[in-house]
């Protein structure tokens, strides 16, 4: 019992100063020049269609139906050769020569064409090479539309539908850019070592840009919901701590970013679900985020940038002054050998502004809330102190 009241007084003098600093902690003022170094740029708060994606890597490859072969029908050795790896090819082209074994002044020559427009992918002859009718000489494929192969994990492949599943590709040959691919078939067995299924894609390459062996990842949207407030989540910071926070644009205030907790719900590939701490519209920082997380308490204070804003002075916490607060400010500095309509008049030392300035100046000078605080921490403290002596003396 004899320690309550000091941990009263503790906890009262603590709830007194806290909302001034956790409203300047909170907020972090710049200048221009600072902000145009860090390059920020915004989003807004909004409401949007939420996919609820999944993750994969894989690589390209040609669709089954689109690859066909060329081989001889006699034995023979190659004696014409047109078309090459990674060339382009028309239908019914003539391409390999191949002279027959058999007796002939000159021995009959064969011709042979290709079964399909495409682009020659594998190719096992050269000029003046034996062939035989087993074995074949060329492969052509068509590149129009290839499949991107996804290895997604066997709980994730339970949940697409051919025809209807959709994945954003990025193939690493072709940084910043994405493509769209349709599910066209899932594999038939998952591999037993990684506890993943084939996922192939429908991806079209008109121009035959993409090739099979391309390495890519995969965005695999497995669900939708609308109306989900949502930022980039390049705005979100704090990873690994609680709460997360974005910096919120101060709509008043110019070069001015607030710290505000948040509370996340789903994430996706481009955004993160906001179930609490931000209101549609909201102004968010997103490139240069991560570097305000490092800013403290910016270049400016509060109170200085609130003053240059509105032209007129503020508490330290960032409010308005009451009529006689402003006028303590305005007025008087207390630097009392130079006090504007004083002058001449020396006040002696006065450490204490207290109930002697109210008595010289006409005016009462109203206690402010750090000074309250002060001055019952000090209290708290003191009381806390005798009880400890007195109970070390019972």
């Amino acid at each position: 019992m004899k320690l309550s009241f000091p941990i009263c007084l503790f906890f009262t003098a603590s709830l007194v100063a806290a909302p001034a600093a956790e409203r300047e902690q909170s907020t972090v003022v710049l200048d221009a020049n600072t902000v145009a170094n860090l390059r920020l740029e915004f989003a807004k708060a909004e409401t949007r269609l939420f996919e609820e994606t999944a993750f994969a890597l894989g690589r390209i490859e040609a669709a089954h139906a689109s690859q066909a072969a060329v081989s001889s029908r006699i034995s023979g050795r190659v004696v014409g050769l047109t078309a090459h790896l990674g060339d382009r090819v028309e239908a019914g082209a003539e391409i390999v020569r191949v002279e027959s074994r058999q007796a002939g002044d000159p021995p009959p020559v064969v011709a042979l064409r290709a079964p399909m427009a495409g682009t020659v992918t594998a190719c096992a002859i050269h000029l003046g090479d034996p062939v035989e009718p087993d074995a074949a000489l060329l492969e052509i494929t068509d590149l129009s539309e290839v499949h991107a192969v996804a290895r997604v994990p066997e709980a994730v492949a339970g949940r697409l539908r051919t025809g209807e599943t959709r994945a954003r590709i990025r193939l690493t040959a072709f940084p910043g850019e994405t493509v769209t691919g349709e599910l066209a078939r899932i594999g038939t067995e998952a591999d037993p070592a990684t506890g993943t299924l084939e996922a192939h894609f429908r991806l079209p390459n008109p121009e035959g840009r993409f090739r099979p062996g391309m390495r890519a990842e995969f965005v695999v949207i497995l669900a939708s919901r609308p109306d989900v407030l949502a930022v980039p989540r390049a705005a979100v910071q704090g990873e690994g701590v609680a709460p997360r926070i974005v910096f919120v644009r101060d709509p008043a205030l110019p070069n001015a970013f607030v710290k505000s907790p948040v509370v996340l719900g789903a994430t996706n590939d481009r955004h993160v679900e906001i179930l609490d701490g931000l209101a549609p519209g909201a102004e968010v920082v997103t490139t240069g985020a991560y570097s305000l997380s490092f800013a403290g308490g910016g270049a400016l204070s509060l109170k200085e940038a609130l003053d240059a804003a509105h032209g007129h002075e503020h508490a330290a916490d960032g409010s308005e002054l009451k009529p006689g607060e402003a006028h303590d400010h305005a007025g008087h500095d207390h630097d009392h050998g130079s006090e504007a309509g004083h002058e001449g008049h020396d006040h002696g030392p006065e450490p204490d502004h207290g109930e002697h300035d109210d008595h010289a100046h006409g005016h009462e000078h109203p206690e402010r809330p750090w000074q309250i605080a002060t001055a019952l921490l000090a209290l708290s403290t003191a009381a806390l102190a005798i009880a400890l002596a007195r109970r070390r003396h019972a």
